[in-house]
């Protein structure tokens, strides 16, 4: 298979994840979010870019975002 086929399937293809943390954000609210994935950024003074900082650093909290996101989607 190639990389294009792959990529077309993705679904996070192409987005970066401050708008996938936007949107979610945006469709749950802080509370819900921080309850459904509860991690501090998301719970005691959550802010986008806090949150941006601790994802781009933790690969286990951006993969759960990225799979929320994916789940809100379909």
């Amino acid at each position: 298979m190639s990389i294009m086929q792959e990529q077309k399937n993705n679904p996070l293809h192409g987005k970066r994840l401050d708008f996938i943390l936007e949107a979610l954000v945006e469709y749950y609210g802080w509370r819900e979010l921080g309850r459904i994935i509860p991690i501090r950024c998301f719970n005691e003074n959550p802010s986008i870019k806090s949150s941006l900082t601790f994802l781009r650093k933790t690969p286990w909290a951006r993969e759960k975002v990225e799979q929320l996101y994916i789940k809100k989607l379909y």
